[in-house]
């Protein structure tokens, strides 16, 4: 049976005929409107296919990641510095702030260590002090403020038993594509 014959029986011969003369029963638009439908449904059926799969755990960094993006402030701070770029270095502070915030917000404690305290205690006046330093765009200040930054962090890791990790005055730039010069 043909779907000309399909469609008729379904209309009835009047609505057929006058389908027809209106040319609303184009053969070609019943085929493009099957391949709508079909499309259609293969679209729902894989939407519900995937709504219907476990969610998965959103990305969550560790605390090895919070300190690896801190270094690499870090080391951009003293460059930062050392160009006497007082804008970027008082940005880089402002980096690790936020970066260490968000350490002591997901790692209050870690391995039984009280992570933000120290952060709060040992690492925090260091901060404020290399703010004073950036705000008087003093480079003396900076150079001793920044080493006071730098020994904090190394107290940090060893009283969390990590003394291995030891951080120091970078000598090269981790980044090749940073000009740490002042802007014109």
């Amino acid at each position: 049976m043909t779907a000309a014959v399909h469609v008729q029986t379904a209309l009835g011969d009047k609505a057929f005929e006058e389908a027809s003369s209106r040319g609303l029963l184009s053969f070609g638009r019943i085929n493009a409107m099957k391949r709508i439908i079909a499309t259609t449904i293969v679209l729902v059926v894989s939407v519900l296919f995937a709504a219907a799969q476990p969610a998965k755990e959103p990305y969550a960094p560790g605390l090895g990641e919070f300190m690896t993006a801190t270094q690499l402030r870090h080391a951009k701070l003293w460059f930062a510095g050392k160009m006497n770029n007082w804008d970027l270095a008082a940005y880089e502070i402002d980096e690790i702030k936020e970066g260490l915030e968000d350490a002591q917000k997901q790692f209050p404690t870690h391995d039984g260590i009280a992570v933000a305290e120290m952060i709060k205690t040992i690492i925090g006046p260091a901060i404020e002090g290399l703010e004073k330093a950036v705000g008087a765009k003093s480079s003396a200040k900076f150079t001793v403020a920044f080493d006071q930054l730098t020994s904090a962090c190394n107290t940090c890791h060893a009283g969390a038993n990590k003394p291995f990790i030891r951080i120091q005055r970078p000598t090269e730039s981790p980044l090749s594509n940073q000009n740490f010069a002042p802007g014109k």
